[in-house]
């Protein structure tokens, strides 16, 4: 049996941690900070947990000690001295803790601890890049990969129609970090939250999409010479998000407040977090539509992929929780299984030299009622 853990005990590592808990050959453990999410996930499920602190590499190592395999689903600003714990524990990993540095800094260390550390592994990035990495192998010459991904609240209210369906600091770094894109070969920096976009999605509606940066590995493994990631929400959120950032309510920086000293970022998220929790009974989803066009055989193609998921009433789930860790649950599977054999730092994209590697993981999510629409268009000859 595969012993398993699962650091991070919040909405995706608790799905994560469930579905690895149905299959047989898994033996799965939780570690977390907060001493009651494990105590509520044993009691719902009989998982056992252990309380962690994750700023800690020390304590990190520790955890993951006796296990054989480990997925980290820690915070962002945790997740690279985080990873970088597990491989120094000797650990094979999946991780979605999408933290701001490049992963593949890592890549020299795992290979000289004999790790596969596959990062990066969730909805976008993760199967968003599995799919780019798919269309790209697939074509002759890549021109151009679009990415637009948003996990939204099913009933949007007012004032933002929006709710955090995963860590809602990692919602705010969204919108603070510059966006990193390709644009004629050339990596050039734009503004969070900037060049809006609007499309129409069929049963939801108009929705707008603006840079962030979540291109990432893919800037580095896809010779392409025009690359943009944009997020999706409803009309109006880029807007009042400029208007609280531009304000300085994001800043990390201390301001004097009478005879104290305050950090913005502090009171907007005191302030803004309670209004984004997803309340009992509220549900979400998940878009994500990723565009690739290039070259072959002497045609121009145009691939598009098209996921829509929406949250599982019959297990409480939310879609970004579904989304997002069965795709890691998936390439945990893929580890356990024996079906990667590279070592050091792996980017989903890189899973997709093998086709049976693609097979194998869309085919686990169709089973989990995720399913991506395929499109392919030839165009006019080139």
């Amino acid at each position: 049996m595969v012993k398993a853990i699962v650091l991070g005990a919040g909405r995706v590592g608790t799905a994560m941690a469930l579905d690895l808990a149905t299959d047989e050959q898994f033996a799965v453990r939780v570690a977390d900070r907060d001493a009651a999410r494990l105590a509520e996930l044993e009691t719902r499920s009989g998982i056992p947990g252990e309380r962690v602190d994750f700023s800690l590499p020390s304590t990190v190592g520790r955890a993951v000690a006796d296990a054989d395999i480990v997925v980290s689903a820690v915070p962002g600003f945790l997740g690279h001295r985080t990873l970088q714990a597990i491989i120094e524990a000797g650990k094979p990993v999946v991780d979605i803790a999408f933290f701001p540095e490049d992963p593949f800094t890592l890549d020299e260390f795992a290979r000289g601890r004999g790790v596969t550390a596959i990062v990066d592994c969730g909805v976008a990035p993760g199967l968003s890049n599995l799919l780019v990495g798919l269309a790209a192998r697939d074509l002759d010459v890549t021109e151009r990969v679009a990415i637009y991904v948003g996990g939204l609240p099913a009933d949007p209210k007012p004032p933002y129609e929006y709710r955090a369906v995963f860590s809602p600091i990692d919602v705010i770094e969204e919108y603070t970090r510059p966006a990193r894109i390709v644009v004629n070969g050339e990596l050039e920096t734009r503004e969070a939250l900037s060049e809006i976009e609007e499309f129409a999605f069929a049963g939801i509606g108009n929705l707008e999409a603006f840079n962030t940066d979540g291109l990432r590995t893919l800037m580095k493994t896809i010779s392409c010479p025009n690359m943009v990631e944009k997020t999706l929400r409803y009309p109006g959120h880029a807007e009042k998000m400029k208007l609280l950032r531009d304000t300085g309510l994001f800043s990390s920086e201390p301001i004097d407040v009478g005879d104290q000293e305050v950090r913005p970022i502090d009171v907007a998220t005191a302030l803004l977090f309670p209004l984004w929790q997803l309340a009992e009974g509220e549900e979400d989803l998940t878009v994500l539509r990723i565009v690739v066009e290039g070259i072959k055989e002497g045609y121009s193609i145009r691939r598009t992929f098209d996921l829509v998921d929406r949250f599982d009433r019959q297990t409480g789930t939310t879609s970004m929780a579904r989304t997002t860790g069965y795709t890691a649950t998936m390439a945990i599977r893929l580890l356990a299984e024996g079906r990667i054999h590279a070592l050091g730092v792996l980017a989903p994209e890189m899973l997709a030299s093998d086709q049976s590697n693609v097979d194998f993981m869309l085919a686990g999510l169709r089973e989990r009622g995720i399913e991506v629409l395929d499109t392919t268009e030839k165009l006019a000859p080139r």
